[in-house]
């Protein structure tokens, strides 16, 4: 009743439950601006609750501020609320639940800060985001990345660790110890399957873990929805985001693409994707043939180029085409089995100008694609 009249009293209409089992329905019934969740009622769980509310595309946007005698502050943030209030509290305490909960609704332009050691893979990420009207800032290393959070407002942090190590733990620590940044939604991304222990151990810092796999584009896209309590749109962006992005959009429609791989199902299912947007799409299913294709057709605007292949492979194959003049700055992304220590520096030596893993996140693919194109004034 107390938090009844409260809101009243701010001019709010007030639909309540004391039932967890009414919670969704009501939720999606009346669509509130924002929900105070209990953790501690009878009949269902509030975690329960809290899962269905973000599992549920009508009302995962909604703002959820959560209230216990327990303090379960930091698994309520993991979880997607806004914020976490210590029962009991007083009335002066629920002004500043207000106040976060209305900021947050408020707030027109959100914006992600990227922490990606690799410019190019940060560039396509971000314009991924940007499809879908997500701003950000982006940063190479962590030092840089907590210095953009101290001059500018950031609502969620996208780290790719790589292969998690002492020092990208640090780095998480550096950033949760700044003051100000305690609740900052952090969202990890890493190419390694990581241990229980390992697990655990970046859970002490951040609120979500995406491995690197053929959806984890859409999994982060996921997340920062979950994090900034945006609506999520069917249709990519607006007309007027999609007239900013038309250039870079548009640069893939006409260019030719080599595709080598020894697995012919990669070649059929990338191909689908890739003529999609209105590419060209030449093959050959290892580095001899590979060769063979570039002779005959030359005009090839980049290669994706696997690594592992019989007869010749992808490091021999990259070493003879940089050899020709003609190809030296031809763009070439190569693709590797699994994130391993060193694969990156060892497919650059051989020539590679970038690489992405496999599975292929097809997201992933078409936005790197688009970055080194397009900064390449093809």
């Amino acid at each position: 009743k107390a938090l009844s009249d409260f809101s009243h009293a701010k001019g709010y209409k007030v639909v309540s439950t004391v039932r967890r089992d009414e919670a969704l329905s009501l939720a999606r019934q009346y669509r509130p601006f924002c929900i105070l969740l209990d953790v501690q009622l009878p009949v269902k769980s509030g975690w329960e609750v809290m899962e269905e509310l973000k599992g549920d595309p009508l009302t995962r946007p909604i703002p959820v501020h959560i209230m216990s005698s327990h303090k379960v502050k930091k698994e309520s943030l993991m979880k997607g609320a806004v914020d976490f209030i210590n029962k009991p509290f007083a009335m002066d305490e629920l002004q500043e639940v207000f106040r976060k909960i209305e900021n947050v609704i408020n707030k027109e332009n959100k914006k992600v800060l990227i922490i990606e050691e690799n410019p190019r893979h940060a560039q396509a990420l971000s314009h991924y985001l940007k499809e879908y009207n997500i701003s950000s800032a982006i940063s190479t290393n962590v030092r840089e990345g907590v210095t953009e959070l101290s001059r500018d407002e950031v609502d969620c942090v996208i780290l790719d660790m790589g292969i998690p190590d002492q020092q990208a733990f640090e780095a998480l620590e550096k950033i949760k110890l700044n003051a100000g940044l305690e609740s900052l939604p952090i969202i990890i991304f890493t190419g390694k399957s990581l241990s229980k222990s390992e697990e655990r151990k970046i859970r002490g810092f951040a609120d979500s873990i995406v491995i690197k796999t053929a959806h984890s584009y859409k999994r982060i896209l996921d997340e920062v929805t979950l994090f900034l309590h945006l609506v999520e749109q069917n249709n990519r962006g607006t007309k007027a985001t999609q007239k900013g992005l038309g250039e870079i959009n548009e640069v893939l429609k006409g260019k030719t693409i080599l595709v080598t791989d020894d697995d012919v199902r990669n070649i059929f299912s990338l191909t689908r994707s890739l003529e999609g947007q209105g590419m060209n799409v030449l093959s050959a299913t290892d580095g001899k043939d590979a060769m063979r294709v570039i002779e005959e057709h030359g005009a090839i605007d980049v290669i994706l180029m696997d690594i592992m292949m019989p007869e010749m492979d992808g490091y021999e194959t990259m070493r003879r085409i940089r050899r020709k003049p003609e190809y030296r700055n031809l763009p070439i992304i190569a693709v590797t089995a699994k994130a391993m220590v060193g694969d990156r520096e060892k497919c650059i030596q051989a020539g590679a100008s970038d690489y992405i893993s496999k599975p292929v996140d097809i997201d992933q693919l078409l936005s790197l694609l688009r970055v080194w194109i397009y900064d390449r004034g093809y």
